[in-house]
């Protein structure tokens, strides 16, 4: 007389491979926007950096105007090396510059303050403040 033991049927081991494959692909789904995250964010860390070398302290008087990054800084630094001229130049931003916020002081004992901001326009935009403290 033969005992049977007992076994997974071909219904369960399916069933298991189904919520494998589904577990799997969620995963998988997870991991693409997160990797999609990080490129962004890396990205936008990268042209971040290459925004400081667009504000200076004339910044303001560029509404509407697209600048490159030598145009900016050749009037702090001398660039002698041809290479790096030519690859300051191929970096470009378009500013857009509103209108300035007046913090206007209601009592005499908190100060006034004027409040620039400024939008340089690329692939990622970004948003930059010039705060100017009149009097306390």
């Amino acid at each position: 007389m033969k005992v049977s033991r007992p076994a997974f049927t071909l219904i369960e081991i399916l069933i298991s491979v189904l919520i494998l494959s589904g577990t799997i692909v969620y995963a998988l789904k997870i991991h693409s926007q997160n990797h999609e995250q990080i490129v962004y964010i890396s990205e936008r860390n990268k042209l971040s950096l290459q925004d400081s070398l667009f504000v200076a302290e004339d910044t303001l008087r560029y509404h509407k105007d697209t600048k490159t990054a030598y145009d900016i800084i050749e009037k702090h630094f001398k660039v002698d090396d041809l290479k790096s001229r030519e690859i300051l130049k191929k970096i470009s931003r378009e500013y857009f510059i509103p209108e300035t916020i007046q913090l206007m002081a209601e009592g005499e004992i908190t100060p006034s303050a004027v409040i620039d901001e400024i939008k340089i326009k690329d692939k990622f935009s970004s948003f930059y403040f010039h705060f100017k403290i009149n009097s306390f």
